[in-house]
């Protein structure tokens, strides 16, 4: 059984703690065995489903940010991990951080390494993530390796606002477009075709049909919007939540020419920034690129760095000879790879390409938007337009005929 406590020390300061125990006075126990007077206690009841969910997207890219540039910080100017944890745990005020780091802190007490609570959670904590603090921790690096663990995260983060801020047009666009039909085939057409219909008027053939197709979804709005809204939330499960679906949307994304471009760029990106983060860490460079391909997304691009690894460098091949044998990597990349392990330089390379691949992803992203707006803006029109035509032609033969 697990149990959350609170406890006064010698000082009379509150301390907060999770711990593992028989029962309740066992737990009592082991409080006053740490010269701390029980406050309160509290049983955690069924710990793997709450902590499963308690840690399905609740701890932020940005909690991450923090508590890694924190411990960065705390152990350069002499801080030990488990006083700079027991600072953080006083410190966060959000439920979900905080229960890790109180976690983290009991691991710790029990001798337990540092990265294994973050392992349990790999939801939260990707393979890179923990292999980053894992190497850290064996090398005696973990202070450089929160550094650079902090910077790489806000590359990441940075990455993703620019991505999200060039996709923000178009889906406004995107919504405004649907607001403007459902208000045009719900409201405007039913009273222009109601005119017609009701006025001894025989519309053109082509107006008839816009006429009642827009008196149809007038009449059926209300179940027309909840099937939209059904099959959109279904469709969007189906695709974000399955495998199968997540498998048919990247097959033909990456049959999309513009799309493609994208996925490959962001793909680089990550193998180049998680590479050489692994390698500064000081993980042995196979493991290094077995976690790589993991984080990369692309399956062509990770099935390529599981072969230079498996079929090229354990088998005696340099990291430039196993590079240069694979199509899928940009021969830029492969080429600069192969010159930076001779002049020992690989690290820092990587890091460069890492930068220049993700300036290459916003680029691309911005290439994506531009070719969508237009595609948008073109199929609005063709709606618009041919409900504007639709009431225009019988207008006009009706003002002919006088």
């Amino acid at each position: 059984m697990k149990f959350r406590y609170k406890a006064l020390d010698a000082s009379q300061k509150i301390v907060e703690g999770i711990l593992q125990a028989t029962n309740s006075t066992d737990a009592l126990v082991k409080i006053s065995a740490q010269k701390l007077r029980p406050v309160s206690l509290q049983e955690i009841r069924n710990t793997s489903l709450d902590f499963s969910k308690l840690f399905q997207g609740k701890v932020t890219l940005q909690d991450k940010i923090f508590i890694t540039k924190y411990l960065s910080l705390m152990m350069k100017v002499g801080t030990d991990l488990f006083k700079a944890i027991n600072i953080l745990v006083d410190d966060f005020e959000k439920r979900a951080v905080k229960d890790l780091l109180m976690e983290v802190r009991a691991n710790l007490e029990k001798g337990k390494p540092f990265y294994s609570t973050f392992a349990k959670y790999p939801k939260s904590f990707s393979p890179v993530f923990v292999n980053l603090i894992k190497a850290g921790e064996v090398s005696g690096k973990l202070e450089t390796v929160f550094d650079e663990v902090s910077v790489s995260l806000e590359k990441d983060k940075d990455l993703r606002s620019k991505i999200k801020s060039a996709l923000t047009y178009p889906v406004i666009l995107f919504i405004a477009s649907i607001i403007i039909l459902i208000l045009l085939v719900s409201y405007s057409l039913p009273k222009i075709a109601g005119v017609f219909t009701t006025g001894g008027f025989e519309p053109p053939g082509f107006s008839k049909i816009v006429f009642t197709v827009g008196l149809f979804i007038g009449d059926h709005l209300a179940l027309l919007l909840t099937l939209f809204f059904g099959i959109t939330i279904g469709s969007l499960i189906f695709f974000i939540k399955t495998m199968v679906g997540r498998k048919l949307i990247y097959d033909i994304a990456l049959h999309i020419p513009v799309i493609k471009k994208v996925i490959r760029n962001i793909a680089v990106q990550r193998f180049a920034a998680t590479f050489s983060s692994l390698l500064s860490s000081g993980l042995p460079i196979i493991e290094s690129l077995e976690v790589t391909a993991d984080s990369v997304g692309m399956p062509d691009l990770r099935n390529s760095i599981r072969r230079i690894a498996q079929e090229g460098i354990a088998k005696g091949l340099t990291v430039g000879e196993a590079f240069r044998r694979e199509t899928v990597f940009p021969k830029i990349v492969a080429n600069l790879i192969a010159i930076s392990e001779k002049s020992g330089h690989l690290e820092s390379i990587l890091s460069t390409l890492a930068d220049f691949y993700a300036k290459e992803v916003e680029m691309s992203v911005k290439t994506l938007v531009t070719f969508i707006e237009p595609i948008m803006l073109l199929l609005i029109g063709v709606v618009i337009g041919t409900i504007a035509l639709a009431v225009i032609v019988p207008v006009y033969q009706l003002t002919s005929a006088f």
